[in-house]
């Protein structure tokens, strides 16, 4: 297991380490089977970054003793790439590691980063699973991409109907302008006005702003104007955005109006370690009754993934949300595949096969990893998590659950 950080340093580790995939029989592989992990480990949306990389880590113990247990040749070796959250840093470590002979890819995490690096699978050797990307837009039948994680019309759907049944009837919408987040914007507007309720989407905010003056300002007029027909009781703000969000609601925090009405966020700021490390985003968050949807963890399956929770904690501190345990099941069904492949099959064709077949027989820690057509999670249940004060302690609270 190693982390990298640097992309001339990772290609050079590569050349050394990396796994064959060049062998005249099917079936013939070396013993270890590398796994490269695309994860943020520094940039926006660390958490979910930091803890795939622990799930990672944890999962190849974890499998490596199975495979011991039952006298198994093969062992998995994992390898983590710092991507920043960059789609450039994506793209290059993904193209150092299949070139050199990688078949599995954990992430990346985000919708923008696998939508870059998808035109680079084409004649690539490799299967890419992500455990975070959510992108209507990616849910391309017969590509060599799955994703743990059901995509955003799911989540749109869910938390649209849990926003309206709040008694929400005018919605302001707005999110960082990537492929995740406008997905979601679009799909929980959408879901949102067939419920009955009237939504004003506001253009999403570049990758790169950190001063939300222009986006505050156009967000109070929507306000304003919405309180006017509905009263500030039935107003809310959607907001679909990254660890950034923490910079917008400290400027919010500064006018009264913005706090006047509800803010809901998406999957990519729950749990966030940043937000909750800021006391004046996080007093922002409590003021406006702030909550999130992220992935849900079913009770049914609570005793497989409780005590990964813990584990994964133990190495971060951070609390894991179901995207990054889907990333334990993920190199579970990869550790099948192998089982059952006898290898890793040579043809890309017959290990998407083989990889889809056991991923539709595999249950899990996040419950049964069966995918739909589009090669993405079929179902999908969601918690959400609100942000609360405990003495001068903030943190993360579980404050609900749909389907």
């Amino acid at each position: 297991m190693t982390f990298l950080k640097n992309l001339s340093l990772a290609g050079s580790l590569f050349v050394i380490s990396s796994l064959s995939g060049c062998s005249v029989q099917d079936h013939l592989q070396p013993a270890t089977i590398e796994i490269a992990g695309l994860s943020s480990l520094t940039g926006n949306w660390s958490s979910l970054g930091n803890t795939t990389a622990a799930a990672m880590e944890i999962a190849e113990e974890d499998i490596n003793a199975y495979f011991q247990g039952k006298g198994s040749p093969y062992r998995l070796s994992m390898t983590t790439y710092d991507t920043k959250l960059d789609a450039s840093l994506a793209t290059g470590f993904f193209t150092t590691a299949a070139d050199a002979g990688h078949r599995f890819f954990i992430g990346p995490q985000s919708s923008a980063e696998l939508a870059a690096i998808l035109p680079l699978t084409a004649g690539r050797n490799a299967i890419v699973i992500s455990q975070g990307s959510t992108a209507g837009s990616l849910a391309i039948a017969g590509d060599p991409v799955f994703r743990f994680c059901p995509a955003d019309k799911i989540e749109g759907a869910a938390i649209a109907k849990t926003i309206f049944d709040q008694g929400i009837r005018g919605l302001i919408t707005i999110a960082r302008d990537d492929a995740g987040n406008k997905g979601l914007q679009n799909a929980t507007g959408a879901s949102f006005t067939t419920a009955g309720g009237e939504v004003q989407a506001l253009t999403p905010y570049g990758t790169s702003v950190t001063d939300f003056s222009a986006q505050i300002a156009a967000i109070k007029a929507q306000i304003t104007a919405l309180t006017t027909t509905y009263g500030a009781a039935k107003v809310a703000v959607y907001l679909a955005s990254f660890d950034e969000c923490v910079n917008l609601f400290k400027q919010a925090a500064a006018d009264p109006v913005l706090s006047s009405v509800r803010w809901f966020g998406a999957d990519g700021v729950a749990l966030s370690a940043a937000l909750i490390a800021d006391a004046d985003a996080a007093d922002f968050a409590i003021a406006t009754q702030f909550f999130t949807p992220t992935y849900g963890l079913s009770d049914t399956y609570k005793s497989a993934w409780e005590p990964l929770i813990a584990r994964i904690k133990t190495k971060t501190g951070i609390d894991p949300d179901a995207f990054g345990i889907a990333v334990y099941d993920a190199m579970w069904v990869i550790a099948k595949t192998i089982e059952a492949g006898n290898g890793v099959p040579a043809n890309l064709d017959d290990l998407e096969s083989l990889f889809t077949t056991q991923a539709n027989a595999y249950t899990g820690a996040t419950g049964p990893t069966t995918l739909d057509t589009y090669g993405d999670r079929a179902t999908g249940s969601f918690d959400y998590f609100g942000i609360e004060k405990a003495g001068s302690v903030y943190q993360w609270k579980l404050v609900g659950k749909s389907n």
